[in-house]
């Protein structure tokens, strides 16, 4: 029976598991605070922000501390800017103009933005069955893009800019994944992920801290309290501590193919709250995505074995 130490390929696996599971109903809470149209998008991420690094830097009171070289600052500043402001703030602008069916199936495209970022450094040949893939999951989005219409039924409508921004979304965290694993695995998660919320909280700050200062959260509908309470608690602290114990163990690429956790339970959900409808197009458009991702990842795989 292997132990579970922050060091083991298991606790790698199940930190990544709970980590988008967590990211899942994250995509339905979103959206849900996105149609109260009570909170912007910026003011949502300096409230994530502030709240996580604030917790991360309490409860790191309790861990060893540890000293980070100026020059290592500077490269967690920009995977900061990276992996949380634009990726958090892409997402929160996109679940605005998506639905949350049509984010999840964006999302899937993660592996493969971090396949080509992962190819790139470590010199692998890109394969004709890996550019299939590629081709095969381009034209699924640009399907989901021409068929991007209103659903009714309280379903809301999904515009193609929206579809843009999480594509965007998922670039960026690609890039972030594949080009600053060397410093996450310099440094303690703890440490780590103080710095990286402390760096996107001082720029967001000047963005929305007047939203913020005038936001009455007394005013604010339980639900929606208790909706900001498991962003910031789960969503934004719990699920950011996970990813990077999973980096420090896992290839940039398995880390990414737990993305499809998202889709799988933003769907479940989604259609079982009614905010969102499965139809064909849907259903042509994840084909389409998820039969490149496999071909893209079976070529990988061909290679390694």
């Amino acid at each position: 029976m292997p132990s579970l130490n922050f060091n083991s390929k298991l606790s790698g696996h199940l930190s990544c598991f709970v980590a988008y599971t967590i990211f899942g109903f994250n995509i339905i809470i979103c959206k849900s605070l996105s149609n109260s149209h009570l909170i912007s998008p910026e003011c949502l991420f300096l409230i994530r922000a502030t709240g996580a690094s604030t917790l991360f830097w309490l409860v790191s009171l309790f861990f060893p501390k540890e000293k980070v070289e100026r020059r290592d600052l500077i490269k967690i500043f920009f995977a900061s800017m990276l992996g949380l402001f634009l990726t958090q703030l892409l997402f929160l602008e996109a679940i605005t103009i998506t639905t949350p069916l049509d984010t999840s199936i964006i999302t899937s495209i993660t592996p493969i933005f971090t396949m080509f970022v992962a190819a790139i450094a470590l010199k692998e040949p890109i394969t004709w069955k890996k550019a299939g893939g590629v081709a095969l999951s381009f034209i699924g989005i640009v399907f989901l893009i021409l068929n991007s219409v209103s659903l009714g039924n309280g379903a809301a409508e999904t515009k193609p800019l929206g579809i843009i921004f999480m594509i965007l979304n998922c670039l960026c965290f690609a890039l972030y994944l594949g080009v600053f694993k060397p410093i996450i695995a310099k440094y303690s998660v703890m440490t780590f992920m103080k710095w990286m919320f402390l760096f996107s909280m001082i720029v967001s700050l000047p963005i929305s801290f007047k939203e913020l200062i005038h936001l009455n959260f007394a005013s604010l509908p339980t639900n929606h309290l208790l909706q900001l309470g498991f962003l910031v608690l789960f969503s934004t602290f719990t699920a950011y501590f996970l990813i990077p114990v999973g980096q420090k163990v896992l290839r940039p690429t398995v880390i990414s193919l737990y993305s499809y956790m998202q889709p799988l339970i933003a769907t479940i959900v989604s259609i079982l709250l009614g905010m969102d409808r499965l139809n064909w197009q849907k259903i042509v458009a994840a084909a389409l995505v998820f039969t490149g991702v496999i071909l893209v990842n079976k070529s990988r795989a061909k290679k390694q074995d």
